[in-house]
This record gives structure tokens, C-alpha cells and sequence, in this order.
């Protein structure tokens, strides 16, 4: 007598349950692939915001420069048409105390675009981490529901 061929076929409970367990492994990888990627747009974003940021410094700094720069040109232009070194001298004085003057205008002007620049990018970094936790925390929960629910059905 012929022995019948072993039949290695795969029931389809089995079958229908392995699909299911791909469909939420593929479910719970979008997940955290979305919440990936929604955290790098996030910190594209904030990425964006510190070169705006560092832009208005540097815009402030080449002010103060230019301003600096001029008011030079013109302390040199008065001490070139000066009559007398008592002129000079008075010309001097006045330009020291006008820039003594500039100088700490601008350092306090500077100095408040800088912490205001400081804190808009720390309060920006802050939200952007708390989106980004929120997100991976979230396709968390759903990798854990998927596990939880394909441990069940075995």
C-alpha cells in the first residue's frame, strides 16, 4: 500500500491571524514613522526660527557698527577743520563722551535682543519637545494596543 503525501498545508486560522498581525505591525511602524516625522518638521521648524533669530543680532551688530563707523568719519572730518589744539581737545572730549554714550545704548539694546532671542528659542525648543514627546508617546499606545490585541487572538 501507497502512503498518501503529508498534506503541509496552513490552516487558515492560522493564515488569517498571521495577515493580521502584519496589518498592525505595519500600523504601529506608520505610527512611529509619522510621529518621527512629525518631530522632524518640528525641529526644522525650530531650526528656522533660531537663524531668524540669529539674523536680527547680526542686522543690530552691523548697525552699531555702521553708526560707529560714521560718527568716526565725522569726529575726523571736525578735527581736520579745527583752528587750534584747544579745538582739538574740546573736539575729543565731546566725541568720547558722545560714543561713552552710544556705546552703552547699544550694549543695553544688544543685550535685550540678545535675552529676548535667547528666551523665544528656549520657549520654542521647549514646545517643540513636549509636541515631539507627545507624538512618540502616542504611536507608543498604539504599538502596545496592537501587541496587546495580537497577544489576545493566540
Amino acid at each position: 500500500m501507497a502512503k498518501s503525501p503529508v498534506s503541509y498545508e496552513i490552516p487558515v486560522e492560522m493564515r488569517e491571524f498571521a495577515e493580521k498581525s502584519v496589518e498592525q505591525a505595519k500600523k504601529a511602524f506608520d505610527g512611529f514613522v509619522g510621529a518621527a516625522s512629525k518631530a522632524v518638521q518640528a525641529v526644522e521648524t525650530q531650526t528656522t526660527s533660531v537663524q531668524a533669530n540669529t539674523k536680527d543680532i547680526a542686522s543690530k551688530y552691523v548697525s552699531y557698527a555702521e553708526n560707529n563707523v560714521t560718527a568716526a568719519f565725522e569726529h575726523a572730518q571736525k578735527l581736520v577743520r579745527a583752528k587750534d589744539i584747544q579745538e582739538i581737545v574740546q573736539l575729543q572730549s565731546e566725541f568720547m563722551k558722545s560714543q561713552m554714550a552710544a556705546l552703552q545704548e547699544q550694549m543695553k539694546e544688544f543685550g535685550t535682543v540678545v535675552q529676548s532671542s535667547v528666551q523665544k528659542a528656549a520657549s520654542d525648543a521647549q514646545a517643540t519637545m513636549q509636541k515631539a514627546t507627545a507624538e512618540v508617546q502616542k504611536a507608543a499606545v498604539e504599538v502596545q494596543k496592537a501587541a496587546t490585541e495580537a497577544t489576545k487572538r493566540k
